[in-house]
């Protein structure tokens, strides 16, 4: 009686027997996998630096803020002993920047038009382009040095609505913690074009201290405290672990409660990356299936001599659920093989949907799309794939499999 290994011999020599289908089943597997790998890549690609970029546009990708902030955003709800809130931030080991915000509306006005804009009081001392959307897009100026005095930065569109330049005057309008609407002077000191028409339109960076005077905030006190990970994927075991360690009055949001619109199409368009890649898995594993169960029909007579001279059923089954695996590994090497050159190359070079998205990136609730995508798939993505293209291809040899195992001996040998 053969053991499990003298079954995995023999499993491997009837492969290699049938040289010719073992070769268009891997190619495939393989071509499976290289679809699998790159549309997951290009996903993880895109929804991360979409949801970068959001945290980047003002809260970060964990948020310290008041309770009822997130259901009607205001001015006046505010947190305070924001030193103390980066403090215990800080302490957390996925958390690796901390900075402090003021956000909300603002009206600007000029001698020729007035808008309606969305200001991110900032300490420029805080900030670089890994927390502040816009920070590495200063076309013209340049960011103002310190968190008081009157510089402002307005996004282009902004500006050119507002049809000033830089050096230029603006008055600002706002509502302070009082419910009193006060006005100030700022001077433009620089102007972003960040390439999104909707941020662009309604950027509007204050020097933080200024913002606090303005708005009669206390010390120490802001709308956001925003946190930032090197993973967005760790944003809700953060918020986790914080929650219960923070004051009275304020709470940790992740960005999918400050984004709900951008989390929402994450999750549709990656559901419909899910089915697309669930139907090539269909179509991949019926050409397995297709080939494991020619090759138990074709060897009939085989089977049966096997099944006369000793071998059980659960030995036959056995035997073809060897050939599976050894499909499924062989699958992987060759997938692997047959993907690492167009893998490498497109997160080299990218894929350029410029012209399918009319020369510009598109938008979701002010959040840009870049228009040229980098495949780069997360490492645990890539395990669940082959998890997943051994696991099918196991599945589709158990009829197969049963086939084997149910051979009539002297039926398989008069018929063969």
């Amino acid at each position: 009686m053969l053991g499990r290994g003298g079954l995995a011999n023999m499993a491997w020599r009837n492969l290699r027997r049938h040289r010719r289908r073992m070769l268009i089943t891997l190619s495939s597997i393989s071509f499976g996998i290289l679809l699998a790998v790159l549309f997951t890549g290009m996903g993880d690609h895109s929804y991360s630096k979409m949801i970068d970029l959001a945290a980047r546009m003002g809260t970060g990708h964990v948020a310290f803020q008041h309770p009822d902030y997130q259901d009607a955003p205001s001015l006046k709800k505010t947190i305070g002993g924001t030193d103390e809130l980066r403090t215990l931030a800080l302490a957390d080991p996925e958390v690796q920047r901390v900075v402090t915000r003021i956000s909300g509306p603002v009206m600007l006005a000029t001698a020729a038009n007035s808008s309606g804009a969305y200001f991110l009081g900032i300490d420029p001392q805080d900030e670089d382009a890994d927390t502040l959307a816009g920070y590495d897009s200063i076309t013209q100026g340049e960011l103002f040095a310190e968190s008081t005095g009157k510089g402002i930065v307005l996004g282009k569109v902004l500006a050119d609505n507002l049809d000033v330049t830089l050096g230029k005057k603006v008055v600002y309008t706002l509502t302070n913690i009082d419910g009193k609407i006060v006005s100030g002077l700022a001077r433009v000191k620089g102007i972003v074009d960040t390439g999104s028409p909707g941020l662009d339109g309604t950027l509007c960076l204050f020097p933080l201290e200024t913002a606090r005077k303005a708005l009669a905030y206390p010390p120490h006190t802001a709308t956001h405290v925003a946190l930032y990970t090197d993973d967005q994927r760790v944003s809700s075991e953060v918020a986790e672990r914080l929650a219960p360690q923070l004051p009275e009055g304020v709470v940790a949001a992740t960005w999918r409660e400050a984004q709900p619109e951008l989390a929402g199409f994450i999750s549709l368009d990656r559901a419909g990356a899910v089915v697309f890649e669930i139907i090539i898995l269909i179509v991949v594993a019926a050409g397995i299936f297709n080939s494991l169960y020619v090759s138990v029909v074709q060897r009939s007579r085989e089977l049966g001599i096997m099944m006369a001279v000793g071998f059980t059923p659960a030995q036959l089954f056995a035997l073809v659920m060897w050939e599976s695996l050894w499909l499924a590994l062989l699958g992987l090497v060759a997938g692997a093989l047959v993907t690492a050159g167009p893998y490498l190359y497109l997160n080299r070079n990218g894929l350029d949907f410029s012209e399918v998205m009319g020369g510009e990136g598109s938008e979701v609730s002010g959040i840009a799309f870049d228009p040229v995508i980098y495949p780069e798939v997360f490492p645990d993505h890539l395990v669940a794939i082959g998890i997943v293209v051994v696991i099918t291809t196991l599945l589709a040899g158990i009829l197969p499999a049963l086939r084997a195992g149910r051979v009539v001996p002297v039926e398989a040998v008069r018929l063969g």
